[in-house]
């Protein structure tokens, strides 16, 4: 009997896990937040929009906060190709990722489910 109550109460707690990870925008999302201004409206936005992102080069000053937004339908991430300074996570549509430009250095970037022809490049300045 001990057996089978603990089989079920690892599958019960697999599952939610499961689902808290699936469900949740960016729930595991150590770099930024999904708060923050959209891209067309912030002169620090980037926008995602037709598998590309819009200025796909951007340059700001150390300590500015950058907000991609997605304007596409379905999920995209903001990736650094280091995979160690930024990562979003999955954004769905209409959903964004802020990161605050801490480092000074050109960070080349992509977005994970796309690979890299979905790519840009954020300069960050002293």
């Amino acid at each position: 009997m001990k057996k089978k109550y603990f089989f079920i109460v690892s599958a019960l707690v697999c599952v939610t896990l499961v689902i808290a990870v699936s469900c949740g925008k960016n729930s595991n999302n150590p770099y930024g937040s999904t708060g923050g201004g959209g891209g067309a409206t912030n002169p620090n936005g980037i926008t995602m929009s037709n598998m590309t992102f819009s200025p796909a080069n951007k340059t700001v000053a150390k300590g500015t906060v950058v907000t991609w937004t997605n304007n596409d339908p379905y999920a995209h991430t903001v990736t650094s190709n280091d995979g160690t300074s930024f990562n979003s996570g999955n954004i769905n549509g209409g959903g964004n990722f802020s990161y605050t430009a801490s480092v000074v250095g050109t960070f080349d970037y992509h977005c994970l489910i796309h690979g890299t022809a979905m790519s840009g490049t954020l300069t960050v300045t002293p």
